[in-house]
């Protein structure tokens, strides 16, 4: 029988060792800390549900993205969340279900997957960011962009760049201007998410080629976008776009593409994808949505884990205190920001525990190096 080494964690699971887990800790407060500011209230779903729960609804997760068990206690299959919006909605459409609309909430929390999405190899990670139940307009998008950017730029995150996408264009369209046969309206929609103009042609939707050629820079796609005959069925959804672009901070670089489909499963007429300098991959994504109830929502998610590999390290001094240490001094110098360590016996030595200074009397003295 093979003897596994039970020191091991699984594949895609890892732990998060001091400096780490200081900096993710700060961060997440940070950010938090901005969307308390601007009135959004945080809650703290349950780690795990019924199975039927996360995968029953409209906006559920795939079967196959969760880690399930059986709950000794009633028998039932249970998940590990994967994603925390679909919670979020619950919360508001039952528990939170009188209370008055616009509803602002927020969240920060561990999520972990049955398998990795290449090229993240991590099936544990954390998820943090805000919902605003009951509506879904401009204003809505508006409010909740610019707080994305904020909470990012709270952690030192630079060189923030917004994408744009509309996910329901091709629906839109079809239903107006550019008819579809309904066997095609699917196969369309992945051809152009694809980018892919001779599949476009060969499904006879020669009308929806110039939408591939609509993205880039913001200014000069959503141009490209305006030039589109349309009939008048995109001019709201233009016209929201160019509001949401004006409103957002000048330093944001902002760009377009309005059939990206990947991540906005989803989503109603608008979503939006956070990138920035020096990562690699989304580090959120957010948009406009139904809940199960027909509610209307908007919504970002931020993928702390991303923002943690380059965020500026924590520098922290650490202040060792003598077995015969002013206990008021030291309660003093804490509110005053110094870390401290205690000595425990008379041969516990400060600088080896990793302490700058010492406490000598009421007195701070450094360590010689």
């Amino acid at each position: 029988m093979t003897q596994h080494n039970i020191d091991l964690l699984p594949e895609g699971f890892r732990d998060r060792l001091f400096e780490e887990a200081a900096l993710i800790s700060r961060n997440a407060r940070s950010m938090i800390d901005v969307l308390t500011a601007h009135g959004y209230k945080r809650v703290m779903p349950a780690i795990a549900e019924y199975e039927s729960s996360l995968t029953g609804r409209p906006l559920g997760a795939a079967r196959n993205h969760l880690m399930r068990f059986t709950d000794p206690v009633s028998g039932r299959n249970m998940a590990i969340r994967s994603d925390m919006t679909l919670q979020i909605g619950r919360i508001a459409s039952t528990r939170l279900a009188d209370m008055p609309r616009p509803l602002r909430l927020c969240y920060h929390g561990v999520v972990a997957k049955l398998r990795a999405n290449p090229p993240n190899p991590n099936r544990e990670m954390t998820q943090l960011g805000a919902e605003l139940i009951g509506r879904d307009n401009v204003s809505a998008v508006c409010e909740m962009a610019a707080m994305a950017i904020e909470a990012l730029k709270s952690v030192g995150i630079k060189g923030i760049t917004i994408d744009f996408t509309l996910p329901d264009l091709v629906i839109t369209l079809a239903q107006h201007t550019f008819p579809l046969a309904d066997e095609n309206l699917q196969k369309v929609s992945e051809q152009l998410d694809m980018k892919d103009a001779s599949a476009l042609k060969s499904l006879g939707a020669d009308e929806y080629l110039p939408l591939l050629y609509a993205t880039g820079e913001f200014e000069q796609a959503i141009q490209k976008l305006c030039d589109i005959d349309a009939g008048g069925a995109l001019s709201s959804r233009i016209a929201g776009l160019q509001s949401i672009a004006q409103y957002i901070a000048d330093d944001v670089h902002v760009t377009l593409d309005p059939t990206e489909r990947h991540g906005f499963e989803y989503q109603s007429w608008i979503g939006f994808t956070l990138y920035a300098d020096n990562i690699a991959g989304a580090i959120g994504r957010g948009g406009t949505y139904q809940l199960d109830n027909g509610e209307a929502a908007t919504g970002f998610s931020l993928y702390p884990d991303a923002i943690n590999t380059i965020s500026n390290q924590i520098e922290e001094d650490y202040l060792f205190l003598p077995l015969d240490h002013d206990v008021d001094c030291a309660s003093k110098v804490r509110k005053e920001g110094w870390i401290t360590i205690a000595a425990l016996e008379d041969n516990d030595d400060g600088k080896a525990l990793g302490c700058s200074h010492y406490l000598d009397g009421q007195k701070i003295i450094p360590y010689t190096i």
